[in-house]
């Protein structure tokens, strides 16, 4: 009976390995931009060379900056945040709220401003968000917002820039 738990409890500890490693494999391994043709598109040389290596790893590769370390966590006046990539109006500041996350949060985008894609890099799926015009990499939106929307776009820091009105 002894050898038959440890069995189970092996299998049960090497299957949560494995997801975790098909995780971690996802978040390694990322940097592909979503599929499709985009209204602006460059090669991965012209894009370094466009952005800083932090906004690169964050538009290009899909990596996702350090909590609370972006200053437009604090941004309060009113304008539109845009695509730090292709400068594509993304959120407006009358949608700006504090999340409590460490990331600029917003309950909805600009109409067509961004497309979605489904992100299993991680255990469970979550909805990715990416510039509509350029593709770059944007954050994630969940069903945890405040009304009138129900929705958390939690948006890197390194992928907008600010526009105050």
């Amino acid at each position: 009976m002894t050898g038959t738990a440890i069995g189970r409890r092996g299998l049960l500890v090497g299957g949560g390995a494995f997801l975790l490693a098909g995780g971690s494999y996802g978040i390694l391994r990322a940097g592909d931009t979503p599929q499709g043709t985009f209204e602006i598109t460059y090669s991965e040389a012209e894009w370094r060379k466009r952005l800083t290596p932090e906004q690169f790893a964050v538009l290009r590769q899909e990596e996702t900056e350090r909590p609370f370390t972006s200053p437009l966590n604090d941004e309060k006046r009113e304008g539109v945040f845009h695509c730090a990539g292709c400068d594509l109006a993304l959120f407006s500041s009358a949608d700006k709220f504090e999340s409590g996350t460490g990331w600029p949060s917003f309950t909805r985008t600009l109409p067509d401003a961004v497309g979605y894609r489904t992100d299993h890099k991680l255990i469970f799926a979550r909805t990715e968000e990416h510039c509509a015009r350029c593709g770059g990499h944007l954050g994630h939106v969940f069903d945890d917002g405040p009304p009138p929307t129900g929705k958390r776009h939690c948006i890197n820091g390194l992928a907008l820039v600010f526009r105050p009105a």
